[in-house]
Formats: structure tokens, C-alpha cells, sequence
């Protein structure tokens, strides 16, 4: 399976599915689902990088909060990714991420915008695993 992600219909905010074979891969194309949905990421430089590590019970509550984090860094340091190296582990009966992220600041100068993204929300979400790997739906709110 070569890991996707594609946007469905949706109403009033954005509505994605991603899949890959691994865990980490997963992640990647989540993120870029909500990079990709906020900006053409054709556009955006790997001029800075950034290490976001965080665990949680859950891959569930482990994908929302990083998925909660690129918009958090979006809206305190106006950091947008275009390039993802995720890591999942399991220990102790915790799920643990590890990713390496590139990009730039966001300039409208520069960047060619398309929505802001303003909260993951947990409507709909949902990480499960398939015959081929991991499927993920995400929606976020606009």
C-alpha cells in the first residue's frame, strides 16, 4: 500500500482519510492532510526544523494531539511543515511519537493560502487498523 491521504466531502470544515502500511507513515500523511489543507505545500521551504515528541494512552489521543500540535505551532510561531519523519513506539502501555518536521514561517507574501485551520476535532476521528496497514479519518475545523 503506498501511503495516501484524500480529502472527502464535507459541509463546512475538512474531512480526510489517510492510510499507510506503518504506524509512522500514517502520522505523515495525516499531517500533511492538514499542512496540505491550510497551505499549497509546494511552496514552503525546509528551512527549519523542529523535533515534536509526545505520548499518550491511546494512538487515537496520540494522533489528535499531534495533529493539535502542527496547528499549535502554526498559531504561536507561524511554523508550517512540509516534510514529516514520524516514529511510533509502544512502551509500558503508552504509545510514543518521535518526529522530525521541515519548514518555514508562513509568509502570504510567499505561501499561497488556503484555509485556517482552527482545532482537530474529535467528531468523526478515528485510527484503525486494516488488512494493508493503518486508516485514519480526521476532521478539522475551519
Amino acid at each position: 500500500m503506498k501511503p495516501s491521504y484524500k480529502y472527502l466531502e464535507h459541509t463546512a470544515d475538512v474531512l480526510f482519510v489517510a492510510q499507510a502500511q506503518g504506524l509512522g507513515e500514517l502520522f505523515e500523511q495525516c499531517a500533511l492532510a492538514v499542512e496540505n489543507a491550510q497551505v499549497v505545500l509546494k511552496g514552503i521551504k525546509a528551512k527549519e526544523s523542529k523535533e515534536i515528541k509526545l505520548e499518550n494512552s491511546t494512538l487515537e489521543k496520540l494522533l489528535f494531539d499531534f495533529l493539535d500540535e502542527l496547528l499549535y505551532l502554526k498559531d504561536t510561531e507561524g511554523l508550517i511543515f512540509s516534510k514529516f519523519k514520524c516514529k511510533i513506539e509502544e512502551k509500558n502501555k503508552k504509545f510514543l511519537l518521535n518526529c522530525t518536521t521541515k519548514g518555514e514561517k508562513f509568509n502570504p507574501d510567499k505561501h499561497e493560502q488556503k484555509v485556517d485551520a482552527k482545532a482537530i476535532t474529535m467528531h468523526m476521528f478515528k485510527v484503525e487498523q486494516i488488512k494493508d496497514g493503518w486508516k485514519a479519518k480526521v476532521l478539522v475545523d475551519i
